[in-house]
């Protein structure tokens, strides 16, 4: 299962997103003994959203849900806002940056990262 962003991907959010500020939604499944590297990797990007600006929204656990197809439940769930789609291309291309995703990597079993569109931002029609 993919974990991580590619470089085509990365280039396609830059192309179709709107500027401006957006929340990314991360929906996380941890790996076996996967809640330390991500502990880890969450402590040491601290550091990175302060630097560019984004701001951990909220971070908690996935409980039981209550409406989900098999296989839709999530260990945790963040938000984090980016001031711009092109600020949270330069903070994972950074050097140092990319020193640390290997926690994250390894962290995971699976993982959804969704930027997500204000309903300020759209057209009103």
């Amino acid at each position: 299962m993919a974990v991580d962003p590619t470089g085509p991907v990365l280039a396609k959010m830059l192309e179709e997103g709107p500027d401006g500020p957006f929340v990314m939604l991360n929906l996380l499944r941890f790996a076996p003994d996967g809640r330390a590297s991500y502990a880890e990797y969450s402590r040491r990007t601290a550091h990175f959203l302060k630097k560019y600006g984004a701001e951990l929204v909220y971070a908690g656990d996935g409980a039981d849900p209550l409406v989900a197809e098999e296989g839709q439940d999530w260990d945790a769930v963040l938000l984090v806002r980016y001031p711009s789609r092109e600020v949270f291309s330069r903070m994972v291309s950074d050097p140092e940056y990319q020193e640390i995703t290997h926690l994250r990597s390894q962290a995971l079993s699976e993982a959804v990262l969704q930027p997500t569109i204000p309903w300020t931002s759209r057209r009103k029609s």
